[in-house]
């Protein structure tokens, strides 16, 4: 039996409004922002109800729930991103499987993905998550150690780094907010004119649904919605 949760086009219409409203007053077109319907828990009538309303991709945190919502036939129309935290033993299972990996945190996951990706003949697109508050309960290479898995990732074959990725600090506090986001942009400029083969640093994927319009308006160029699509989590 379908789901059908009938806000979820209204709710991605207000939230693409928030979107070109904070794009706009960063300078941007509302286009150059990617929404990704962040769908950890929801049931497959409501992440084909967030396609059919017109969600750039859709992210999954599980391994085993993307799969068996995969077969659900889930995903069918839009990108699919793995954007929770990922374990290596899990790898072999989403190369190839996902679109884009968002949460690639380790020098070993990039090598793990390359070697798997270059077993199947192809290349997988990733992006490379910063810890930017470097929270110790949080995954992520600090930002120091940003450039150095860039130039390793250059080196191995099968993968390819298409930008960055974060989940910084949250406050109750605009000002705190804004510290983190305007941070890890800048972080994201210097790492976007380096020269590496197999990296091109052009996507910014942070900002979730209590932080998406100070994100935006920081210089993230991909946010990530939960909440604010599908209401809270079931």
């Amino acid at each position: 039996m379908e789901n059908n949760y009938p806000d979820i086009a209204d709710n991605i219409k207000r939230v693409r409004e928030i979107i070109a409203e904070a794009a706009i007053r960063s300078g941007r077109e509302p286009g150059d922002i990617k929404l990704v319907a962040a769908s950890k828990t929801k049931p497959a009538g409501f992440i084909r109800d967030s396609i059919r309303a017109g969600v750039d991709a859709v992210g999954e945190n599980r391994v085993q729930e993307m799969i068996g919502k995969h077969t659900q036939g889930a995903y069918e129309g839009a990108p699919l991103h793995f954007i929770g935290h990922l374990q290596s033993n899990k790898v072999s299972k989403i190369v190839g499987f996902c679109d884009l990996i968002e949460s690639v945190s380790s020098k070993s996951l990039v090598e793990a993905i390359g070697k798997r990706a270059h077993s199947m003949g192809i290349v997988q697109n990733v992006l490379i998550e910063v810890n930017i508050g470097r929270e110790p309960q949080k995954s992520g290479v600090l930002p120091e150690q940003t450039e150095e898995i860039l130039a390793l990732a250059s080196q191995t074959e099968g993968i390819k780094v298409l930008g960055l990725m974060a989940i910084p600090p949250f406050f109750e506090e605009n000002k705190q907010n804004c510290y983190y986001f305007d941070t890890m942009f800048q972080l994201f400029v210097d790492m976007s004119v380096k020269k590496y083969d197999n990296v091109s640093v052009r996507m910014l994927s942070m900002g979730m649904s209590d932080s998406y319009v100070d994100a935006i308006r920081a210089g993230s160029n991909m946010v990530r919605i939960g909440s604010a699509i599908f209401g809270s989590r079931i």
